[in-house]
């Protein structure tokens, strides 16, 4: 056998690697990860505004739930202050109640956000 017949050999036995098209891992994410995520935060938005008075509630704002942590921007100390007293006089132990998953903790941060009511008026502006 010649080179260029070995060489032809190879290429024909030689395994191409299994093409997958970019759309399917992103799919995968999309309806495993992400979709659960917005889920849970919107079943929690709900809850939160349900059971935090409206006074408060008006000043934070829902960040992250990751791993039974929910974190919340608060947006001023003396909020933050009541929000915490509200949440260790029992307002925590409503929210674990009404929501589905495990809410192990919630962190209060400082911090400021844009936020729109259901008309469209602006909460609050920095």
């Amino acid at each position: 056998m010649d080179d260029a017949q070995l060489q032809t050999i190879w290429q024909q036995r030689r395994m191409d690697p299994p093409v997958t098209h970019l759309g399917e891992p992103l799919a995968l994410l999309m309806t495993r990860t992400l979709a659960k995520k917005v889920r849970q935060l919107a079943e929690l938005s709900a809850v939160w505004d349900a059971v935090i008075p409206e006074q408060i509630a008006s000043h934070t704002a829902l960040e992250s739930f990751s791993r039974g942590t929910l974190t919340v921007l608060v947006d001023s100390a003396p909020h933050r202050f009541q929000l915490q007293a509200l949440l260790n006089g029992g307002l925590r132990r409503a929210l674990q109640a009404r929501f589905s998953g495990a809410i192990n903790k919630i962190r209060l941060v400082p911090g400021q956000f844009y936020s729109v009511d259901v008309n469209g008026a602006a909460r609050y502006e920095v």
